[in-house]
């Protein structure tokens, strides 16, 4: 998840490498933000979702939901052939392409799971190879935004006198100055991913298992949190880092148990079995904790990796099924990317 700003940075390299100017730059640089429009479906979705039924919210999730159809290959090629049928310009629909591309793919590489090939899959996957906060990927694309600001402010007549040399540089310099941007950027997104792939079948040897790649996140610039289950009981998480491998490890039990439970696995089992029918399905290896309390028994379900991501939301969900001893009843509750304790509608589970 690279910042707004630096999207928008992304979009208008694009437009100015392929030599693009006035509304075709623009609308370029729009089409690199346009995937997070997304919110306004969501905000609808967040609207509607508690009053229809549990398939339908499902299947309006894929469609309304962040990051979900509008991250899309679908989408993609749907906006491309638009553009290409409204104006015949080969060159503006391919950039208008690389640009909404260059978003789909950084969120991909940087963010959370998403459904990049939905309708097609609906699995979830993610990249996971650019951290957050990734030096080039955040603040190379702000210099096309300043050159274009400085430009902007100087034939208003402001800013005279000011980054002249610069200026004259660029100008002097327009096309291969861009095109280097371009290609730099281009490089080390690509190199990224193929180093944590290296990194990856490395930890995996050393460990004698198959590491995840795709459930192995950045946790910081060149370090990776991972897991795997150990045995039966625990996970083992792990933090790698490309230059000395793994560094820290830790046990997470799986299941714990509070007092007195009795028939514990069967109320593991169905909280297990009710959060399976949940979307966006963010929790990849569970916990779960277990606890009586008069006539309920209540199920914390979290994942393993929950503990170390004290400044990163990948893994901040929890949700707390309280069941009721006397009869089939229960109530679950969700905090969502660490955010406040909500009570959940029942249309949210199958």
């Amino acid at each position: 998840m690279v910042n707004t700003l630096s999207h928008l940075g992304i979009g208008l390299l694009i437009a100015l490498a392929l030599g693009l100017k006035g509304k075709k730059r623009n609308v370029v640089a729009f089409m690199s933000i346009l995937p997070d429009l997304d919110f306004i479906p969501y905000a609808v979705f967040a609207l509607i979702g508690s009053s229809v039924s549990h398939e339908t919210r499902n299947q309006l999730f894929y469609f309304f939901g962040h990051r979900e159809i509008m991250h899309s290959i679908i989408f993609i090629l749907l906006v491309t052939f638009l553009i290409w049928v409204k104006t015949k310009d080969r060159l503006f629909a391919a950039a208008g392409f690389a640009a909404i591309f260059s978003h789909v793919y950084l969120d991909y590489a940087t963010s959370w799971k998403m459904r990049p090939l939905y309708p097609f899959s609906t699995d979830a996957s993610i990249m996971g190879a650019v951290y957050f906060f990734d030096p080039v990927a955040n603040l190379l694309p702000l210099l096309p935004i300043f050159i274009v600001l400085v430009g902007y402010m100087k034939s208003r007549g402001k800013w005279k006198g000011k980054f002249n040399n610069f200026c004259a540089f660029v100008t002097e310099n327009r096309s291969k100055f861009y095109t280097t941007l371009l290609i730099v950027l281009v490089v080390w997104l690509t190199v990224l991913p193929v180093a944590k792939l290296i990194l990856i079948n490395h930890i995996s040897e050393a460990e004698g298992v198959d590491i995840s790649y795709q459930d192995t996140y950045p946790s910081s610039f060149g370090k990776f949190l991972a897991a795997y289950p150990y045995n039966s009981t625990h996970y083992k998480i792990i933090e790698v880092s490309y230059w000395s491998g793994i560094e820290k490890s830790d046990y997470i039990k799986k299941v714990n148990v509070t007092g007195n439970v009795p028939n514990a696995s069967a109320y593991i089992e169905r909280a297990e079995k009710l959060y399976s029918t949940v979307l966006p399905q963010e929790i990849d290896y569970p916990v779960y904790s277990v606890s009586k309390n008069n006539s309920s028994v209540t199920v914390m379900l979290s994942d393993s990796r929950d503990e170390y991501v004290k400044y990163w939301t990948y893994f901040k969900t929890v949700y707390r099924f309280v069941f009721d001893t006397q009869s089939e009843k229960y109530v679950a509750y969700a905090s969502v990317q660490g955010e406040k304790e909500k009570r959940l509608e029942e249309n949210w589970f199958g």
